[in-house]
């Protein structure tokens, strides 16, 4: 039985142009909540927030990365969020911002590829996935106005029929892309990694996109750790409690989320 108030899904596509469309038809996607932005603020709501991510590309794709923690103004929430999100067999978001809000926009948009997949009988195209994040973010933007719904996040995908394979793009919070020629960063701490990332690609011993996977890693460590340094909100590694960013690769292999072993032994060989 379908739960009270909610209409069964239409049996046919026709007429659907999208996932997020077809939710909104049957009622089970609502529109952003009207509320006023004055009360909003003067009710002190402090949203859980993810904070830093990067990616770049390497050798063999793309990089993406994040720490681990989640805050509420001062407070630290968790300190083992997972900011590293898998969409399809080639695609990753990444999240920094109101992980509620990111989470959901992840699990619809990973059903909006689905949905293409198996009523068009074909993969949507990259050109298409990055616009379909662009749309949801533009949809989110009443909360955004309100103070208590902004992602801003990074999408890395590979599409080894397309030249080049490896295509990084971020954000802002209000739906708008840029494609990332070698390395992007958002979050809180952003800024110091911006400028490891600027630094290891012009002045490295190799540009990014040439160096290996374990060099790789090594690099997205430098960057966390330092953006712990100097950004509260950023966890970077935590040496006491053991924890370690989280971080996939995206290739023509699918996606590979790397062992936590082999991140920490790299730190404890090449960063600490």
């Amino acid at each position: 039985m379908e739960p009270a108030g909610v209409q069964p899904l239409e049996s046919g596509v026709s007429g659907a142009t999208d996932f997020p469309s077809l939710l909104r038809r049957n009622g089970l996607l609502r529109a952003p909540i009207e509320t006023n932005v004055t009360k909003v603020r003067d009710a002190a709501i402090l949203p859980t927030q993810a904070t830093t991510i990067l990616a770049f590309k390497f050798a063999d794709g793309v990089l993406v990365a994040g720490d681990r923690r989640a805050t509420a103004g001062n407070t630290v929430v968790y300190d083992r969020a997972d900011k590293v999100l898998e969409i399809d067999e080639h695609s990753i978001m990444a999240i920094a911002g109101v992980p509620a809000t990111a989470w959901e926009m992840a699990r619809v948009l990973e059903h909006s590829f689905q949905f293409f997949r198996r009523t068009q009988l074909q993969e949507m195209s990259v050109d298409g996935k990055v616009r379909a994040l662009s749309k949801l973010l533009r949809d989110n933007l009443g909360f955004v106005m309100q103070g208590v719904g902004v992602v801003v996040p990074i999408f890395a995908t590979f599409d080894a029929k397309a030249s080049p394979s490896a295509r990084l793009y971020f954000y802002d919070a209000m739906g708008a892309q840029f494609e990332a020629a070698d390395f992007a960063a958002t979050g809180s701490g952003s800024p110091a990694v911006r400028g490891i990332l600027y630094y290891e690609n012009t002045w490295g011993k190799k540009p990014l996109h040439k160096i290996g996977e374990d060099e790789a890693v090594v690099v997205a460590l430098r960057a966390l750790d330092t953006a712990s340094e100097a950004d509260t909100a950023t966890g970077g590694i935590d040496r006491h409690a053991r924890i370690f960013p989280m971080m996939k690769t995206v290739s023509a292999d699918g996606i590979k989320t790397l062992p936590e072993e082999r991140i920490a032994e790299l730190f404890h060989k090449r960063v600490a």
